[in-house]
């Protein structure tokens, strides 16, 4: 996928303007006590004993304070190709999620994938040890976890909500290759996703939206048009969507 890898350091006027107000601080982090406090957008590292090392971007918002509670946000990167993960985390936050969603006033994590998928029990395993960490260090309504991502991650939004489903009160899926089937499924859902996407077909994620709404779940679906899968960045009008929804749900 190395037209999706090029695709992502293109980055939007609005991304320039209204999201990376402050410089990216690169840093290291190991526990609770070193995560920043001060509000910015920041690339870290989680180590873990034994477990491999996670990269990941870490977005605290402008008016974030440790007395009140704010929302929390999982964003899921992409496909990389051979090209390895290092970094991409940071780049679905910067070129999408980021932008789109600065209006929540969430802190934002993206992890890099440590082996392979989301689905995969390594980047679940990452993913939840990453989630508690944040969830130590800062003020986090922990009824307003969500999860989002972008085509891999989207499919993954899907993945960890089936095995963490208590941790999460909403799932945000882009481009994503939905499961087979809904069966059981209850969390509220806001897909995304274009009828011109020729890698990840429409139609799995119109029938599983349907499937859901048929079950009485809290389930959209965005569509759109004209946009292609490796342009992840015209992604972002849509996901300003789910900011109303997302209050919405919260009530």
């Amino acid at each position: 996928m190395m037209s999706q890898k090029s695709n992502r350091r293109v980055f939007s006027v609005t991304l320039a303007c209204a999201f990376l107000a402050a410089l990216p601080i690169t840093a290291a982090a190991q526990g609770a006590t070193d995560l920043p406090a001060i509000p910015g957008l920041y690339h870290l590292q989680l180590t873990r004993p034994g477990e491999p090392t996670v990269g990941y971007a870490l977005y605290i918002p402008a008016n974030y304070s440790s007395s009140t509670p704010v929302p929390l946000v999982l964003a899921l990167h992409f496909g990389v190709g051979g090209g390895g993960s290092t970094g991409a985390g940071g780049d679905v936050l910067e070129i999408l999620v980021g932008p789109a969603l600065a209006g929540l006033g969430a802190i934002i994590v993206a992890p890099d994938s440590v082996k392979g998928d989301w689905g995969t029990p390594e980047n679940a395993k990452a993913v939840s040890a990453l989630l508690d960490l944040v969830e130590t260090r800062y003020a986090i309504d922990k009824k307003k976890t969500v999860v989002t991502g972008y085509s891999m991650g989207g499919t993954g939004s899907w993945q960890l909500v089936e095995k963490f489903p208590g941790r999460f009160s909403a799932a945000i899926p882009i481009a994503s290759r939905p499961p087979a089937s809904a069966a059981g499924w209850r969390l509220p859902v806001l897909a995304i996703h274009s009828r011109d996407d020729q890698v990840a077909p429409f139609a799995p994620a119109e029938a599983r939206i349907a499937e859901l709404e048929k079950a009485g779940v809290n389930a959209k679906l965005i569509a759109l048009s004209g946009i292609t899968h490796y342009e992840t960045d015209r992604f972002q009008s849509a996901l300003r969507q789910a900011i109303p929804w997302l209050r919405e749900v919260w009530k």
